[in-house]
């Protein structure tokens, strides 16, 4: 078996920040660990359409803070803020009454998230569009916006071959190796008649060399 290392969690807390910060105890880390997890889950399933990049949660006290990276904010927040209160009130049964604060920060540039751009190619697939074409086509998109790299896996029962296999398809550099260079990395699943596919997708942004500056969270975005 190969022995790969995500590239995210291979510079967290380098040039990436983590994703969900907080401090618990022995006894409430694994309620705490189940209930980010649960939070992430229901999100991603029930807006799956709004284009989530990421989700970050940050827990302070009984207050619970949910970050969503979403390509389509519009989706996410519903008329005059109403989808937000629905969001809130489902995610209270989730964590037993905390309160909960969103915060619906928009992806600006869509075709350079890993995340979305593996998504793009997943929904091509399910529309039974060819995988050289789908894969070549997110490529081109994302090349286009000046990227140093960009490397995209499809793997299953490509075609509908009798035996699974890999693809990978790339343009420019992706020195996965090096500590300092900004790789973004998303995963999706292609459910199609001839099974599911998985799509990997790597992209190079550049190297980051002040990694402070890079560290530090931004306050932005849209409650």
């Amino acid at each position: 078996m190969g022995q790969k290392v995500n590239p995210h969690g291979l510079r967290v807390g380098i040039i990436t920040p983590w994703d969900t910060q907080w401090y618990a105890d022995k006894k409430n880390f694994a309620a705490n660990l189940k209930e980010d997890s649960d939070i992430r889950t229901f999100i991603k399933k029930k807006y799956y359409d709004a284009a989530i990049s990421k989700i970050t949660i940050i827990r302070a006290a009984n207050k619970v803070e949910i970050g969503i990276y979403t390509g389509r904010p519009g989706v996410l927040i519903g008329k005059a803020g109403s989808e937000i209160e629905v969001i809130k009130k489902d995610l209270s049964k989730l964590t037993k009454g905390k309160a909960i604060i969103i915060n619906v920060r928009k992806v600006e540039k869509i075709d350079q998230d890993a995340q979305l751009v593996a998504e793009a190619v997943a929904s091509q697939l399910e529309k039974r569009v060819s995988y050289r074409r789908a894969v070549k086509q997110q490529i081109a998109k994302v090349a286009k916006t000046g990227v140093k790299g960009v490397k995209i896996t499809v793997s299953g029962r490509l075609d509908g071959r009798e035996i699974a296999g890999s693809e990978s398809y790339h343009d420019g550099s992706i020195p996965l190796q090096t500590i300092r260079a900004e790789i973004d990395y998303g995963f999706a699943e292609a459910h199609t008649t001839f099974g599911v596919l998985g799509i990997k997708c790597w992209i190079y942004k550049g190297e980051v060399l002040d990694a402070a500056k890079k560290l530090t969270i931004s306050d932005g975005g849209e409650e």
